[in-house]
């Protein structure tokens, strides 16, 4: 596991909630990179300062897809605020993946 924590920004005073997100991920393939470079644009322009990803590489712990009941890979987990939620796919979709985060009405 690697943890990428959030680069220093301005962040709004009227919302400091912070995303907690977990990346689970299968190796360097080709839709493991693009959710990675994905997730990692989406958060500096949506969350600058306010998220931690934690990149879980199942090929090296396959243990850890139970936890979360992983069953397809890449798997995006919000881990907070609650409630949980999973995106799977390689996060290239911004409009599904901003609803299915809470950043856009749905």
């Amino acid at each position: 596991m690697r943890s990428i924590e959030a680069t220093a920004a301005r962040v709004s005073k009227t919302d400091r909630t912070i995303y907690k997100l977990r990346l689970y991920v299968a190796g360097q393939t080709p839709k493991s990179v693009t959710a990675v470079a994905n997730l990692k644009r989406l958060c500096e322009e949506h969350l600058a300062g306010r998220y931690t990803i934690e990149l879980v590489d199942l090929l090296q712990k396959p243990q850890l897809a139970a936890g979360d009941q992983i069953l397809a890979i890449p798997t995006l987990v919000r881990r907070l605020p609650e409630p949980i939620k999973k995106i799977i796919g390689d996060l290239s979709n911004t409009e599904r993946v901003l609803v299915g985060l809470d950043l856009r009405p749905h």
